[in-house]
């Protein structure tokens, strides 16, 4: 009897030695892998990894502060961008929950003073879905230069878009608009007579001991806060101020990588909702990117060997700052990443560390082609640029990158460099022939240059490829007048 107690002692033993033995071999694995992503520039940041709900890793990336050379570590404060509205759909359902608001209801029941013509067909439902078919703020034109830096009070910003015809009737599809969640924040405040950050504080933050996480103000002394950065080809400078107000509900927090850690185990009970309350925050309700959306959260399937996963996960970008959390509900696992040098291929880093997590092969980092191109293509024009990208592309060290590329089309353009902008778009249409992202650009740039008909032909494919790229609709609308 005791020899085999002893037999059964030392097999646990030895499990959890092969554990621990696993997660340290993972553990090594992810550091190897995102310290080749900070050499090659790609990644500045914190991430944390959890497996089977423990944590197999966690560390700090480059700096938190470049001028004083502080470096980031997981207790590193980040502005989270949209990752915030997981918080904002958790307070919304908590107060149906708790009998205070309905979802299936018009707004114009919480807001009287919102134009009945839209508010009587919108309900807090379509707005938490991202399929209200309110116009995206952050898409006005010259949105940034206009009215990012002003503070604004929730009322008054709402009357900036409430007006505004609805894009689509309804309930009818999926359109991401901060509009909608900056409303749910505002609805909030309306119905329990306190801040959105009073309601995140009680509700969310106190409850699960989440120290390091708040509502961002520019203006607050915050310990252990990082600088965002932006990346100009291979130069990185200060982000671009924004006004904390205007992100509100939709982009306004900040937290740290072990907070996040926090708030993902908190959603495997019920320690903040009901289960069946905690279950629709992540139900698909509606088609969107590769997956559906559900309050909040983003779901969808991937190949894991001869099997799938569901993946529910959220991403987020503001001013300087690029995050993602995405959650394997089924094995309990975590990713958690944090970037402060503005946008980044955090997919990417994404995708890698969820194939280490399940001993998967995965694709090792490259160089960022777009870098090295900007360079040439400002210094020597449209004709080497090209020449250089021909001689580089095949090179195995090097990858072509959607983002970055788009990034130095754009900068190109802002430069009055159009003709080196159309080259750089072209590259990145024939390497992603299938986003329409990439041929929204190209027409952007056609049509800067005068070549209206290219533009159109451009902006068409565009619309094709993203049925949901309202700008390119509403640009193709004008073009065909003229």
């Amino acid at each position: 009897m005791k020899k085999s107690i002893k037999l059964i002692a030392l097999f646990v033993a030895f499990q959890l030695f092969s554990f621990s033995l696993f997660a340290q071999d993972k553990a090594q694995q992810i550091e190897q892998l995102l310290n080749k992503y900070n050499e090659y520039g790609q990644f500045n940041g914190s991430a944390l990894v959890a497996e089977n709900g423990k944590i197999i890793f966690k560390k700090g990336f480059g700096s938190a502060n470049m001028e004083w050379n502080i470096p980031n570590q997981p207790d590193t404060k980040f502005r989270l961008g949209s990752i915030s509205k997981q918080f904002t759909a958790l307070l919304i359902v908590k107060l149906a929950e708790d009998g205070k608001i309905k979802l299936d209801v018009p707004i114009t029941t919480y807001l009287p003073d919102y134009p009945k013509e839209n508010g009587d067909k919108i309900t807090i439902h379509h707005l938490l879905t991202h399929t209200s078919g309110i116009p995206n703020y952050t898409n006005a034109p010259n949105f940034f230069k206009d009215k990012a830096r002003n503070p604004y009070a929730p009322e008054a910003f709402v009357k900036t878009f409430s007006s505004l015809p609805l894009e689509f009737t309804p309930g009818e599809k999926f359109t991401y608009s901060n509009s909608g969640y900056f409303l749910l924040g505002y609805i909030i405040e309306k119905i329990t007579g306190k801040t959105y950050e009073q309601n995140l504080q009680e509700t969310i933050f106190t409850p699960l001991k989440m120290v390091n996480s708040g509502y961002d103000h520019s203006e607050l002394i915050i310990k252990n806060r990082a600088a965002g950065y932006e990346k100009e080809g291979k130069k990185i400078v200060n982000a671009a101020y924004i006004d904390m107000s205007i992100p509100y509900a939709a982009g306004s927090l900040y937290s740290t990588v072990e907070d996040l850690y926090l708030w993902d185990q908190a959603l495997y009970t019920n320690k903040l909702l009901s289960e069946k309350s905690m279950e629709s925050l992540f139900k698909p309700y509606i088609k969107a990117w590769n997956g559906f959306y559900g309050y909040g959260w983003s779901t969808y399937e991937v190949p894991n060997g001869n099997d799938k996963v569901t993946v529910i996960e959220h991403g987020g970008g503001i001013n300087g700052f690029n995050t993602v959390i995405s959650r394997i509900p089924k094995d309990k696992n975590l990713v958690v990443l944090f970037n402060n040098t503005g946008g980044t291929v955090l997919g990417e880093m994404n995708t890698a560390i969820r194939s280490i997590l399940y001993n998967q092969p995965f694709n090792q980092p490259k160089k960022s082609l777009a870098l090295d191109l900007l360079d040439v293509y400002n210094e020597k024009g449209a004709v080497a640029g090209t020449e250089t990208y021909k001689k580089l592309k095949n090179d195995p060290t090097y990858g072509i990158k959607e983002g970055d590329m788009n990034r130095v089309g754009y900068q190109l353009l802002q430069t009055g460099k159009k003709k080196e902008a159309i080259e750089v778009f072209k590259i990145n249409v024939d390497a992603f022939p299938k986003s329409g992202n990439v041929y929204d650009s190209l027409a952007e740039a056609y049509l800067a240059d005068g070549d209206k008909k290219l533009a159109i032909v451009n902006y068409k494919k565009s619309v094709e490829l993203d049925p949901t790229n309202e700008n390119g609709k509403k640009v193709l609308e004008e073009l065909s007048k003229k």
